[in-house]
């Protein structure tokens, strides 16, 4: 079914369910979020809250039990592995707290390994990597390897990266959470400035003042969500029955 609305992400009572030690655990309970082209929106919640299995669906690495999400005018919730993973390539770019740079490779040819997945000719794709390099001020270092790097520099080249193709979602996991204080400011202003240039921007963090710093906060505790107010975000109208636009 494809969605007849403008929201980039829409999900609708949304489930995630799984068994551990024989137990059903219930890491998302009724979930209905919007997600517009061009927000900048954090996900807040302590370890276990159910952040992480949210972020999961969003970036289709992991499906609901049961609900509907809409990514860009698909519902993907149902598709095949095959599906799900041409939509990350093309749909959305990955920033982990980690870096997951491959150490054996240069800063450009971190950047340009989602675009050789894609399957774009050579020369096209490094110069989509250096532009991706340029944007976040690295055009100077674009044959140097991760070890040569900072710790700041290196999550430079994984933004670059998740850039590279130009997806409409960055997803970003606790960004600044492997640097010092200086340079995760530094990482979240550059997070702000491609936000300004159009990119949504997906954070989730457990840190209130990385929160702060984006447009709309949604706080998750227990596999439920509420919006900046503290409210829990109730039962949505059906968004299957006609996609009537609500207010996030």
């Amino acid at each position: 079914m494809k969605a007849t609305r403008e929201s980039l992400i829409l999900i609708d009572k949304l489930f995630k369910q799984y068994k551990m030690g024989g137990e059903t655990v219930h890491a998302l309970s009724d979930i209905s979020l919007r997600i517009e082209y061009g927000d900048f929106i954090a996900i807040i919640g302590p370890s276990g809250s159910g952040k992480s299995t949210l972020m999961n669906v969003i970036g289709c690495l992991d499906g609901p039990t049961s609900g509907n999400y809409w990514l860009d005018g698909e519902e993907v919730s149902r598709l095949k592995e095959s599906r799900l993973a041409e939509i990350r390539n093309r749909k959305i770019g990955f920033i982990f707290q980690g870096f997951n740079l491959l150490n054996k490779l240069s800063a450009l040819e971190n950047v340009e390994l989602p675009l050789v997945y894609r399957g774009v000719p050579s020369k096209q794709r490094k110069e989509q990597a250096i532009e991706a390099l340029r944007k976040v001020g690295l055009e100077e270092r674009v044959h140097h390897k991760p070890s040569e790097l900072s710790g700041g520099q290196q999550q430079r080249v994984a933004i670059a990266r998740a850039l590279a193709g130009n997806p409409p979602i960055l997803l970003a996991d606790e960004p600044t959470g492997a640097l010092d204080t200086r340079t995760g400011i530094e990482v979240m202003e550059l997070m702000k400035q491609l936000n300004n240039q159009g990119h949504t921007i997906v954070l989730i963090t457990h840190d209130p003042k990385i929160s702060a710093q984006a447009s709309r906060v949604v706080r998750i505790q227990d596999g439920e969500i509420s919006e900046e107010g503290g409210e829990r975000i109730e039962h949505q109208p059906s968004l299957q029955n006609g996609l009537q636009k609500h207010s996030s």
